[in-house]
């Protein structure tokens, strides 16, 4: 599950119990990625706070499609599987959509997000891409390229911020050896108007 030691959910007391509490899923299912904050309760509710607000706030503008969208290709880009698998799931459940999201999937998976996505959505992969990849070679004409998308700048803060959460993800998972070994994939904390439930239905 992961290179350090990780309490589970029955082994867990007193402030990591409560916090276990609030993230978990069905059957006290706790994802491994929380989990592995198991040792430093305190970092597991920063990453839960950051994760609520960044992707799953009723103040976003932007459809949480694209910005899972956004999660899926920077993963696919920092080569974080566990990342991609739970977080296709999430899109595939937004979309409604099979065939769409597996199009999308491979469109990323190749680099070639212009095969599937265009005007602002594709501005914003691109962005996203650089900010991963090459984020020093960024200017203040990117940022104007994404406005004439017409993106305002709220959104792009929106896009920024989840390029710069799966950053932090992704090297959380990855450095930690964190897999998806007992994990039910894609599910989140899916009510947006209520930035303290955390829980994972």
């Amino acid at each position: 599950m992961t290179w350090i030691k990780t309490l589970s959910y029955g082994e867990a007391e007193g402030r990591l119990r409560k916090l276990y509490d609030r993230v978990k899923g069905p059957g006290d299912n706790v994802d491994n990625i929380m989990m592995a904050h198991s040792l430093r309760p305190h970092s597991m509710e920063g990453h839960m706070a950051l994760y609520k607000n960044v992707l799953h706030h009723s103040a976003n503008s932007l459809p949480k499609s694209l910005l899972e969208t956004l999660g899926v290709y920077v993963s696919l880009l920092n080569g974080c599987d566990y990342c991609v698998e739970h977080h296709f799931q999430g899109l595939q459940r937004l979309l409604g959509d099979e065939e769409r999201g597996v199009a999308i999937r491979e469109a990323l998976e190749a680099g070639n997000p212009e095969a599937v996505l265009s005007g602002r959505e594709l501005a914003a992969a691109n962005y996203a891409k650089t900010l991963t990849l090459d984020p020093r070679s960024l200017g203040a004409d990117d940022v104007q390229a994404l406005r004439g998308t017409g993106l305002d700048d709220g959104e792009i803060l929106e896009i920024n911020q989840v390029v710069s959460y799966f950053a932090y993800a992704n090297r959380t998972v990855l450095g930690l050896g964190i897999n998806t070994e007992g994990d039910h994939l894609g599910l989140s904390p899916n009510d947006s108007d209520d930035p303290d439930n955390w829980s994972h239905r």
